[in-house]
């Protein structure tokens, strides 16, 4: 989901146009591709010049799977506010699955085309290809991007795979249906904020639609949420305040902690889902320096 409306009477786009140059201003961005088992992946990579403080950041955009890219500011902008704080950042370009009904339910059968475990697969390849050297690798990822990073870390654990020192996942759909909304969520969305609301049946239909059949929705490694975590490093989540997804994010924070992560779970207040790709608001503003504190605060570097 996107958020097109002018604020302070500034389009969207020009506003985030204004917003990006500054934040990609002094970096040095590299754009490369990475080999995978589905063919070429490309990759972006943010540098600040004058600063280095030993982590590297791995990040996923957003898109339900199936829209996005390397230019929207949920991977731009995001990837190049964290490197101004000498974290370097590579962007991943996963290859996405076809786009989906919001209103009908995909036909039954597996669906054609590329699905699940196809951009699965691309993260996987990226992070144990060479060429991602760092004391410390962290992996992260924004709303389906957070759902392929916390994916991707427990089959490396699975696999018997060096694993990312740490997880960063902002708005993430983590489980193949959404899970109960509570009171308190459900007194944030109501109103006008219902309006925009991710809901049930719309996350059964989007999740559907990247696993490519009833059953593979139910593999751990497409929806990790509900599934056995042990294993899985120790990681930030980040929720919107406004958004029915937090009942995912919040579900995973409390499935994690009962495996044995060392979780923080914090909730952007005022924002709803996909702040991260909205640069220069506050929401935005806010959310990164959740991101860099606690990149930060894992550096050897710092």
């Amino acid at each position: 989901m996107s958020d097109t409306t002018p604020i302070d009477g500034t389009p969207m786009s020009r506003r985030t146009d204004r917003a990006v140059a500054d934040l990609v201003h002094g970096l040095v961005i590299t754009h490369d591709v990475r080999a995978g088992r589905h063919g070429e992946i490309p990759t972006r990579t943010y540098r600040a010049s004058a600063a280095d403080l030993g982590v590297t950041l791995v990040w996923l955009h957003g898109g339900a799977f199936s829209h996005g890219g390397l230019d929207q500011p949920e991977s731009h902008a995001v990837a190049a506010a964290v490197a101004q704080s000498g974290i370097t950042v590579v962007a991943v370009d996963y290859r996405r699955v076809p786009p989906w009904s919001w209103s009908r339910d995909a036909p039954p059968g597996r669906l054609p085309g590329i699905r699940y475990p196809i951009p699965l697969d691309d993260v996987i390849d990226v992070l144990t290809a060479a060429g991602i050297e760092a004391p410390v690798v962290v992996l992260g990822g924004a709303s389906a991007g957070a759902c392929l990073a916390a994916a991707a870390s427990l089959r490396l654990v699975a696999e018997g795979c060096p694993v990312p020192s740490d997880l960063v996942l902002a708005y993430g759909t983590f489980h193949a249906q959404l899970p109960p909304i509570n009171a308190e969520l459900r007194s944030r969305i109501r109103g006008r904020h219902g309006l925009v609301q991710f809901r049930p049946t719309t996350v059964r239909r989007m999740n559907h639609n990247y696993a490519g059949s009833a059953e593979a929705m139910l593999d751990p490694y497409a929806f990790p949420g509900g599934h056995d975590l042990h294993g899985v490093p120790r990681a930030l989540l980040l929720d919107a305040d406004r958004d029915s997804l937090r009942a995912s994010g919040e579900s995973f924070a409390t499935e994690l902690a009962a495996a044995g992560t060392a979780v923080e779970h914090r909730v952007v207040a005022g924002s709803t889902h996909g702040f991260l790709n909205r640069p220069g608001s506050k929401e935005f503003d806010s959310g990164i320096r959740a991101i860099v504190t606690r990149l930060s605060s894992v550096a050897p570097h710092a």
